[in-house]
């Protein structure tokens, strides 16, 4: 689980159009995730502006990426997706979050 600042970082990361089309694409992509170049054609974005959306969605926690070479291949961060749900869900089901488990625990790609 998160912290609530961590928390609050994440949702004002998603809280903006197009770092929400980024966060929601990255996902659909999977474990393979996307090169920065692809995630910029797919989105119609100008590529010096996806990657400062890409930065506060790193620094929220949300995205990670891994150097190829001389690209970058951006991943949604399932852990920190998780992390999320679960501060969203700690005190569910009338204080009972572990009903809510299985539905963090479903939230993989690996």
């Amino acid at each position: 689980m998160i912290a609530k600042p961590d928390a609050l970082a994440a949702f004002a990361a998603l809280g903006q159009e197009t770092r929400l089309d980024v966060f929601r694409l990255l996902v659909r992509a999977g474990t393979g995730g996307l090169a920065a170049g692809d995630i910029a054609a797919r989105l119609d974005t100008v590529p010096n502006t996806l990657s400062a959306h890409l930065k506060v969605l790193v620094q929220a926690g949300l995205v990670r990426g891994e150097r190829h070479g001389r690209s970058i291949r951006y991943h949604a961060d399932m852990a920190g997706l998780r992390g999320l749900l679960a501060y969203l869900m700690e005190d569910c089901c009338r204080g009972a979050p572990e009903l809510c488990a299985p539905v963090i625990a479903a939230v993989a790609c690996d």
